[in-house]
């Protein structure tokens, strides 16, 4: 499935004239590599074979992960940024795409560097071309997400069992990141927020104990293979107040009736008006 997809980039970067695309952000590498990478760098030319930079003692480990076959090592990362201009220089090309998304690595930095050492190169973004693609999934995907939301269920289930008075949040995400990777999940992420005051994206605090009437919002991202399910549940305890029992069950009916509408060709901000 990855040749597909490189060879279908390929295809959109010969239609736009772009020589070849330089790929640093981990999750199109992922998409292209099929494989999760520390510090990747992959050159995909318009017409070829992609070229990936890979530190050197992490080259054999690599091929046996990756479809990508041509690998070019690095002992450190100043290599890194020459290696790929020599790669850029030796195949002539003039028009490079790159994938210009705000991921974990300081692409800012790696862009202005390759902008120095390829001064006559014109830079172009292909994140939309990318994206065009990788909205797509391809049954291998399918397969991924499913596995990945199967493991992301496990982990909620035993989340919500560890829901109870005097429990610490870091308690209850520390069983469902358990329940996670053990059953495959390497890289979960788990948000714990109990208690009145909401907070986005909540890391899970040791010192934030549940209390009686506490609501517990839980929500856990499980990954299969680099696909990820995002799911989150909302704990109402018995003793929770009036008030609050009423909220939660608005929110369930607004939940209920919306549902149904999620099918293909129906915009989202429809949905949310």
């Amino acid at each position: 499935m990855t040749d597909k997809r490189i060879a279908e980039f390929q295809a959109r970067m010969r239609a736009k004239g772009i020589d070849a695309s330089m790929i640093k952000t981990a999750s199109s590498f992922t998409y292209f590599a099929d494989v999760m990478w520390l510090r990747p760098g992959l050159v995909i030319p318009a017409q070829g074979e992609p070229v990936a930079f890979i530190a050197t003692n992490e080259v054999e480990a690599f091929r046996e992960r990756s479809c990508i076959k041509r690998i070019v090592p690095y002992h450190g990362i100043d290599e890194l940024m020459p290696g790929v201009t020599r790669v850029i220089r030796e195949g002539r090309y003039r028009k490079v795409g790159m994938d210009m998304s705000v991921e974990r690595d300081a692409f800012e930095l790696f862009g202005n560097m390759f902008a120095k050492m390829n001064a006559k190169v014109e830079v172009v973004d292909v994140h939309s071309l990318i994206m065009e693609l990788r909205m797509v999934k391809d049954p291998t995907e399918v397969e991924r997400i499913r596995k990945a939301a199967r493991t992301t269920d496990l982990g909620m289930a035993a989340a919500m069992d560890r829901i109870s008075p005097d429990v610490s949040e870091l308690d209850v995400a520390a069983e469902a990141v358990y329940a996670l990777m053990k059953h495959g999940s390497e890289r979960p992420h788990v948000y714990v927020n109990a208690g009145p005051i909401p907070r986005i994206h909540a890391e899970p605090r040791a010192r934030t104990s549940i209390g009686p009437e506490d609501i517990v919002t839980v929500t856990i991202g499980g990954d299969s293979e680099n696909y990820y399910c995002n799911e989150t549940r909302t704990y109402v305890p018995p003793s929770a107040s009036e008030g609050k029992q009423r909220a939660f069950d608005t929110l369930r009916s607004i939940y209920q009736s919306v549902t149904p509408k999620l099918r293909s060709g129906t915009v989202l901000e429809s949905i949310e008006a």
